[in-house]
């Protein structure tokens, strides 16, 4: 068993395990217990009362944070010609088509979102097998697949994220930086609970927020009272 570090064990400290916190008081604290040399992220975990084996439960959506999310996020727009200089205006990282996707095929992925357009969507169906497992590929339903390029890659930079329960009823999301005020890390916090609550499946049963957690890298988990989020 490895043993804590210093700095781990008095972050454990100071969270009581037993306590369900407010929001507040959790946006608070997890700014206390981030003791690292780095500007570590801030990340919630939403447990869900819902099967995500049935496509009728399942909870997918974005949301803008308020505040961003304090991440330089790298944009590749797969675009054709006429809409690279729109998509470089609007701030992408990175612009253009076939070379890129020639890239992408040889196994390059050092890009945080992909933004394109429908008619380029049948050119990324064989990259699939690249782009999915890493969270990659462009989807309507994110606006990541859009006409509108610019809009889309001014709201990725801007602090619009998606997410997207997992196998295990789980939302997971970061929402910002410890060197957030701890108003902005809430205030992130809440319009991302606000949306997940706007997308409750009409299928699902009993309890739908089961529980909420809010960390750092490589800080403890903070237990959240869920009245406070709902």
């Amino acid at each position: 068993m490895s043993k804590l570090t210093k700095n781990r064990k008095e972050a454990k400290a100071k969270v009581d395990a037993t306590k369900a916190y407010s929001l507040e008081e959790a946006s608070v604290l997890v700014k206390e217990i981030s003791n690292v040399k780095f500007d570590p992220s801030i990340d919630v975990a939403v447990r869900l009362g819902v099967d995500p084996r049935k496509a009728n439960q399942m909870v997918r959506g974005v949301v803008t944070l308020p505040h961003g999310t304090g991440k330089d996020v790298k944009v590749l727009a797969l675009v054709t010609p006429d809409k690279e200089e729109e998509a470089k205006a609007a701030g992408a990282d990175y612009v253009g088509l076939d070379e890129y996707l020639q890239k992408i095929k040889g196994g390059w992925t050092d890009v945080d979102v992909i933004v394109t357009m429908p008619s380029v969507m049948g050119k990324l169906g064989p990259l699939g097998r690249v782009l999915g497992p890493r969270g990659l590929m462009p989807n309507p339903k994110t606006g990541t697949v859009t006409m509108d390029v610019a809009k889309a890659v001014a709201d990725v930079k801007g602090g619009k994220i998606d997410f997207k329960v997992d196998k295990t009823g789980i939302i997971h999301a970061a929402i910002g930086k410890a060197s957030f005020d701890a108003e902005k890390i809430a205030g992130n916090a809440k319009e991302l609970f606000t949306t997940i609550m706007k997308l409750k499946p009409t299928t699902s049963k009993g309890i739908y927020v089961k529980s909420v957690f809010m960390s750092s890298t490589m800080s403890p988990s903070i237990q959240i009272d869920t009245k406070s989020v709902v």
